[in-house]
């Protein structure tokens, strides 16, 4: 059983309406290397790990990959909360609000949808950690180029907590790995 409290992981309080930066954050909700496919990802993966530690992982850094969604939403929701149709269509979102209106549907800042083929569930627990540790990374650089891309600095505080989780679930993944090559090496002996 779960216990959901109602605040954000990380504080999002944007101040300013910014529809150019919304389009481009959009690639964290339902772009190829987002927190969206991160979780569904990694809470499938974990049938596949041979510890409870692995397993445990998984499912606490796939749960808080779903905290993110639920950030990058928010994020989205603020910096077009109130915008025009005239202005999401000057700002290239007049087809996301002709199909979604203000909705906060998962697609790419080009309005291709999110979809599951993004996701990659192998049936070896190695091969799955090691795409995890790419994914991680694959989304490091994305906030790093989200980033550049503004200079306000309460976007950039999100973002830059949002890379840091990165960081740390990487690093959680390597040990993972060599706690699976550890379980591993131990069954051969026997």
């Amino acid at each position: 059983m779960w216990i959901y409290q109602k605040t954000l992981e990380f504080p999002v309080n944007l101040r300013c309406k910014n529809l150019s930066m919304a389009k481009y954050i959009m690639t964290q909700l339902g772009g190829p290397n987002v927190e969206l496919a991160a979780a569904i990802r990694y809470l499938q993966q974990r049938y596949t790990m041979p510890t409870g530690k692995s397993r445990a992982l998984l499912t606490d850094i796939g749960t808080e990959e779903l905290a993110h969604v639920e950030i990058i939403s928010t994020m989205l929701y603020q910096l077009t909360e109130d915008a025009t149709p005239e202005e999401l269509k000057a700002a290239g979102l007049g087809s996301h609000y002709s199909v979604w209106g203000h909705g906060t549907f998962p697609s790419d800042p080009n309005g291709v949808p999110w979809t599951a083929a993004y996701i990659n569930v192998f049936g070896d627990s190695v091969t799955n950690l090691h795409e995890d540790m790419a994914a991680e990374q694959k989304a490091l650089a994305t906030y790093y180029q989200l980033i550049n891309l503004t200079d306000d600095v309460d976007i950039i505080n999100v973002l830059r907590f949002l890379g840091e989780r990165e960081i740390v679930h990487y690093q959680r993944f390597g040990e993972a790995l060599m706690d699976v090559y550890d379980y591993t090496d131990c069954k051969k002996i026997f």
